[in-house]
């Protein structure tokens, strides 16, 4: 069953500021000016919240693990992007190597291309989430109809491959519009962000990624790398293959336990 979809506050507060307008101009004919400045105001408000990956103004949006999770000292380690041939499977090595559980953002058009490698992440105990089918770069844009069959293309696949309906989504570069919640909550989903970035698909310094991604880690963090769509090192290496061994080495160091966001959040 769908859940109902909720406006968040401040998309409630939008809806009441364009009836007050509309009722303010036709009350006071002189006023339309102030009007169409008020509702300016507040579309620029929405459309900066939407470049804002990590805000909770236009909905619901995880950006740290819950509570419960961070009692028990759990993270979350989210890879995007993928599935990628080239790098995935040394990804996948390398959690195993270190008994770590991670949660993969899969691309649609990328899980139809790979569909063993999908199965492969869900065969080693990993979880695959929904990252939309295309990864448009204009997915902020997409009106309501568009956005639902994106999501909802990479659903299928992905559910279809491995067995597993994915429960999350996350945005191409978190960018949104106040469409997505009621999107998201049609095809119960949950918005997933991030707590701390490491911009690997731009940095291929390690040492850079790896300071981004610790610099004050704690429980209760969502960590974000690239399997896909990652830039290199200095020679030619996939820049996550240098700095998750060192990640996992430091999680380990603070006595931080990984977990799926599934896991996280039942």
């Amino acid at each position: 069953m769908n859940r109902r979809w909720t406006p968040s506050p401040a998309l409630k507060a939008s809806a009441a500021l364009h009836v007050a307008s509309a009722a303010a101009a036709v009350a006071v004919p002189g006023a339309w000016p102030w009007a169409l400045g008020a509702l300016a105001l507040n579309h620029a408000v929405l459309t900066t919240a939407g470049l804002l990956p990590r805000t909770h103004l236009l909905g619901p949006n995880l950006t740290r693990l819950p509570a419960a999770s961070a009692d028990r000292h759990e993270v979350a380690l989210t890879l995007d992007d993928g599935p990628d041939p080239a790098v995935t499977p040394q990804v996948l090595d390398l959690l195993d190597e270190a008994g770590v559980k991670a949660s993969f953002f899969c691309i649609g058009w990328r899980a139809r291309e790979h569909p063993a490698l999908c199965r492969e992440i869900v065969r080693r105990g990993h979880r695959v989430e929904n990252h939309g089918d295309a990864h448009s770069w204009a997915f902020s844009t997409f009106g309501y109809r568009r956005m639902k069959d994106d999501i909802s293309a990479a659903q299928a696949t992905l559910s279809d491959i491995t067995g597993q309906a994915p429960r999350f989504f996350r945005a191409t570069a978190g960018l949104r519009n106040p469409i997505l919640d009621p999107v998201l909550t049609h095809l119960d989903l949950r918005l997933a962000a991030w707590t701390r970035r490491a911009y690997d698909s731009r940095t291929g310094n390690p040492d850079t990624v790896l300071a981004r991604l610790t610099r004050g880690l704690g429980p209760g963090d969502i960590l974000l790398l690239h399997d896909g769509h990652g830039a290199r090192t200095p020679d030619g290496s996939p820049v996550v293959l240098a700095a998750l061994p060192r990640l996992l080495d430091t999680l380990k160091q603070h006595h931080l336990q990984t977990v799926t966001l599934h896991q996280a959040c039942p």
